[in-house]
């Protein structure tokens, strides 16, 4: 996205999973082109608001996939550090333990490394994304009944990779200098999914990173 100082670097453009693109030319694109050109004006509180006239589910579904794609490439530059050794858990601190189902193909939660569960998880968002029954790319194509609830769980899960890398790898993160595109990408995104007009994560999902939280929303208020 547009705020980020360090991935023109090779390090950094790695990404952990394909990019999802949003195709060229369609009304999705043009949205994601508005949403880049006001968080360029560096006001995060005005960039999530949804747009005058604007569908709330298209705007939502666009600002997911922008979401995942930094998450992805957030994740990617720091895979050598996060590996089965340094995190036979997948956790945000000491308070918090996550586990993994997806409800289809592993019902009953699993405990796993933080490797193997952001795998899991990015491949299970990758999988929903680029169903076009859920994420409907193309024009007049109308979204699900269930979309709100479906993005909501992919938000949810989306953080808890944020609160990983918080949590677990701020080290490298600032050896990298990346502390600034990072804090950026989350702020918006706590911005987007505490938005008063959406309200897509439950407050108690965000414990983890509260006082962070805290700390980058206060400026702005």
């Amino acid at each position: 996205s547009v705020f980020c100082p360090v991935c023109s670097g090779s390090r950094s453009s790695k990404t952990f999973k394909p990019k999802k693109n949003i195709p060229e030319g369609s009304h999705q694109y043009e949205l994601l082109k508005h949403a880049e050109a006001t968080l360029g004006s560096g006001n995060l509180r005005m960039a999530v608001m949804l747009p005058e006239g604007e569908d709330l589910n298209e705007w939502v579904a666009v600002n997911t996939v922008d979401f995942f794609n930094q998450i992805n490439m957030l994740y990617g530059t720091i895979t050598d550090f996060c590996t089965e050794e340094s995190c036979p858990v997948m956790s945000a601190g000491p308070k918090y333990e996550y586990h993994w189902a997806d409800g289809t193909n592993i019902k009953k939660p699993i405990k796993c490394s933080a490797p193997k569960y952001i795998d899991y998880l990015m491949t299970w968002v990758q999988d929903q994304l680029d169903d076009e029954t859920l994420f409907p790319s193309k024009i007049g194509v109308p979204f699900p009944k269930n979309f709100m609830s479906v993005a909501k769980t992919i938000l949810k899960r989306l953080f808890r990779v944020y609160a990983h890398i918080y949590h677990q790898h701020f080290d490298p993160v600032i050896q990298l200098q990346e502390e600034a595109h990072l804090n950026t990408s989350f702020k918006h995104f706590i911005f987007f999914v505490q938005a008063s007009e959406f309200n897509l994560i439950d407050r108690r999902e965000l414990a983890p990173l509260q006082e962070l939280i805290e700390k980058l929303t206060s400026k702005d208020r």
